[in-house]
């Protein structure tokens, strides 16, 4: 912790050695509420499995952290408290919790303006549990009380038709799903205005339904809707750009056009770099995508180059036993097995099995994968 800046703050604070049972440690007490910035992350020199994070105090003055509490706020509203409290155990993951808090609400609920929001809440906590039938059914008691309530074309009823979409894809129905999302897109065009970013979600989400049906086509079709508003309505180096970028570019990847893959995924990685701090494992991502088409494509020494900085980057920011580092390993393997230096595939793909057998069953198809592929490459040598 930077103590330089402990003295400048207004967040409560008690040095607490004289009453520590260690008072070698020099440990500091803060209120419940303080809030640091991480300033650096960094191996120890004296033993690489330590990692020594530097801490930043922030306080009530803080522009950043002030945004950041004022959006948070606006995304965790209610009526009442516990209404908020409900929206805000949805947004940190705490599912069960969230279940607790609108069940209670519901017993208690006094109209059905209430009732259809409580709902379509446990509509949510339910999918996110992954219980999509229970959620179907919860988002169907939803739409029931909202449709006699609001009018046709109320932004509230076409989240409500997504979210069943959403469930319906998540369990492999996709027919169901674009009839639902149809149905949500219907409602969103007479709505909003024609280059609302919400637009562009709704045909975003279809392109993804045609994309699980294996029809590049028709996904691209409504990737490049879902782009055309996006570039419209967002800034040009706005995070869901490289993302509608990096969709595009896994369609045409897909589809076998290189050339169009590599186009759309190095606009994602321009936009990354800029967005992103250059040891994010998302920007890992974005160079491990370029390295893949260039490995489709044959072009090993270009594969590894990229291949080489997104492993460069996921060594860095994730942990050891991280899955998609055991991947970026396995990848690098391949390439040096198809160029033939055979004693550096070897190498590379069993820290890639080092990985696997740490993190997964011992009769997991990707364990099996990786050790078909070094005994095959051993045979070569």
């Amino acid at each position: 912790i930077d103590q330089s800046k402990i003295s400048t703050s207004n967040t409560p604070f008690a040095m607490i050695d004289e009453h520590s049972a260690i008072p070698s440690e020099q440990e500091i007490l803060f209120t419940m509420h303080t809030v640091f910035r991480v300033a650096e992350i960094k191996q120890t020199a004296q033993n690489n499995r330590l990692w020594e994070v530097h801490l930043t105090i922030t306080d009530d003055n803080d522009p950043q952290l002030s945004a950041l509490t004022n959006r948070i706020k606006e995304e965790v509203q209610g009526s009442s408290g516990w209404y908020r409290m409900g929206q805000l155990m949805l947004k940190v993951g705490h599912f069960n919790q969230a279940e607790e808090v609108y069940n209670e609400l519901l017993d208690n609920a006094s109209d059905n303006n209430d009732r259809g929001f409580i709902y379509y809440e446990l509509g949510r906590v339910k999918r996110e549990q992954g219980q999509y039938e229970k959620a179907i059914t919860f988002y169907g008691k939803s739409m029931k009380i909202n449709k006699k309530i609001l009018s046709a074309n109320n932004p509230i009823l076409s989240a409500i038709y997504n979210n069943i979409a959403l469930a319906y894809q998540n369990m492999g129905s996709y027919s169901k799903a674009l009839e639902f999302y149809e149905k949500g897109l219907h409602i969103t065009k007479r709505a909003l205005p024609p280059n609302h970013p919400d637009l562009a979600t709704s045909y975003n989400s279809i392109g993804s339904v045609y994309y699980g049906m294996g029809e590049y086509s028709k996904t691209l079709e409504f990737y490049e809707k879902g782009l055309h508003i996006a570039k419209r309505a967002l800034p040009p180096n706005h995070p869901d750009l490289a993302t509608s970028y990096s969709n595009i570019a896994l369609v045409y990847n897909n589809m076998g056009e290189y050339s169009k893959a590599l186009e759309f995924y190095e606009k994602d990685l321009e936009i990354t770099k800029i967005v992103l701090p250059p040891n994010h494992p998302d920007l890992g991502t974005s160079y491990n995508n370029i390295g893949c088409v260039y490995d489709s494509m044959g072009e090993y020494s270009k594969a590894l180059e990229f291949y080489g900085k997104s492993n460069k980057i996921l060594e860095i920011s994730l942990p050891p036993n991280d899955l998609n580092l055991a991947s970026s390993n396995n990848n690098i393997g391949l390439v040096y097995k198809n160029m033939g230096e055979y004693s550096k595939a070897i190498s590379y793909l069993e820290k890639s099995l080092t990985i696997y057998r740490n993190s997964l069953p011992p009769t997991h198809h990707y364990i099996k994968e990786v050790i078909y592929d070094i005994d095959r490459v051993k045979k070569k040598l």
